[in-house]
């Protein structure tokens, strides 16, 4: 194709830009397409190149504030938490084609959609469970590198923590998407974002870096630890 942007590399692996550094992308795993409607280009050869659309991906709207931790590597091992229909997970998927990405859901209808990807991506295990209760995939789920975390629930840090402290391998990185809302509907989410971050440094955690995602997504903020 012709048309399409000069693909650069980043300085977060797998993770590529455009000339006006204005959107990234990552390298398709497969061959097949666009995932969740997202803009693809194919280039000669095949390689095709899948845009990270940042209102449809919270990890994606990262990039675009700046994040300065990536602990995503080709081999990576990454528990997902709140996977869904597997936007997001897609593009971790394409970064850590040779790793594996345990994807947690609990709800019936994305799940569907995720089995749906997974069958095309030999390093997507979905794995159907609530993940309050690990007692459910800790048989599955290895010691990992990183733990993503996007779920809209009241006990959303205490989720993170427990699973963290299950499997993250000490010195991997967490990732948390906070969603003021869903833990309060009447309290400042600046308030509650200060609660959640002091309770995780209180967990034992190393709070690295804290992301607002304005104007991606209203009222979240990405917190990163690291297990020490």
């Amino acid at each position: 194709m012709s048309n399409h942007p000069k693909f650069i590399e980043t300085e977060y692996f797998g993770v590529y830009t455009d000339e006006n550094r204005s959107n990234y992308y990552t390298k398709g795993l497969t061959k097949r397409g666009s995932v969740y409607g997202e803009k693809t280009y194919r280039l000669p050869g095949g390689i095709m190149y899948r845009q990270w659309d940042p209102y449809r991906s919270k990890l994606g709207a990262c990039l675009h504030k700046g994040i300065k931790y990536w602990p995503f590597k080709e081999d990576s091992k990454v528990l997902y938490l709140g996977a869904a229909s597997g936007t997001t997970v897609s593009h971790v998927s394409d970064i850590c084609a040779n790793g594996y990405v345990f994807s947690v859901e609990i709800s019936a209808r994305p799940f569907s959609d995720l089995l749906r990807l997974a069958s095309k991506r030999q390093n997507i295990f979905p794995i159907m469970a609530d993940a309050r209760k690990v007692r459910e995939y800790v048989h599955i789920v290895p010691e990992v590198d990183v733990v993503y975390q996007d779920i809209a629930q009241r006990d959303q840090a205490e989720i993170f923590a427990k699973n963290v402290d299950v499997f993250l391998r000490r010195g991997g990185y967490g990732l948390i998407m906070v969603k003021a809302r869903s833990i309060d509907v009447v309290r400042d989410p600046k308030d509650i974002f200060k609660d959640v971050e002091e309770y995780l440094k209180d967990s034992g955690y190393k709070v690295l870096q804290t992301i607002r995602l304005e104007p991606y997504e209203k009222d979240h903020i990405a917190i990163i630890i690291q297990k020490v």
